[in-house]
């Protein structure tokens, strides 16, 4: 296998909905293991996902967990997906992403000649979006 770049997304307790969240939007097949899968049944943390992941139609993968609950919880800050392309995708996935969030910036024509735009979807993981022209 050849490398690759994972996001790695942490959450506080709702990693599983998160994903889910992503699965709806993007497709693909998701994977979930609790911390009881991996021996900490009976805990507080039991319910909680140490390790998801979900490999999209598109063919990128998201990875996420939640923070144990001895951990300090850090929201996401200083980054952002993005996502870009010509393909009709893009718009749907902006309009799911966008949808339950906040839009910072609409998606609308660039002085580059793209759309663009940025939202922080509802679980606060920041988006960009660009939707190229289609090359003759």
């Amino acid at each position: 296998m050849s490398s690759r770049l994972n996001p790695y997304l942490n959450f506080n307790g709702n990693a599983r909905q998160a994903l889910e969240f992503y699965t709806s939007v993007f497709g693909g097949d998701l994977t979930l293991s609790t911390f009881a899968d991996f021996g900490a049944a009976g805990t507080p943390d039991a319910d909680r996902i140490m390790h998801g992941q979900l490999e999209t139609d598109a063919g990128y993968p998201i990875m996420a967990a939640d923070v144990t609950s001895e951990m300090e919880y850090h929201a996401p800050a200083g980054f952002s997906g993005s996502l870009s392309g010509d393909d009709d995708a893009l718009r749907d996935y902006w309009e799911k992403l966008s949808a339950a969030g906040t839009t910072t910036m609409p998606l609308e024509k660039q002085a580059w000649g793209d759309e663009f735009g940025m939202c922080v979807d509802q679980f606060g993981v920041p988006w960009l979006v660009n939707i190229s022209q289609p090359q003759a």
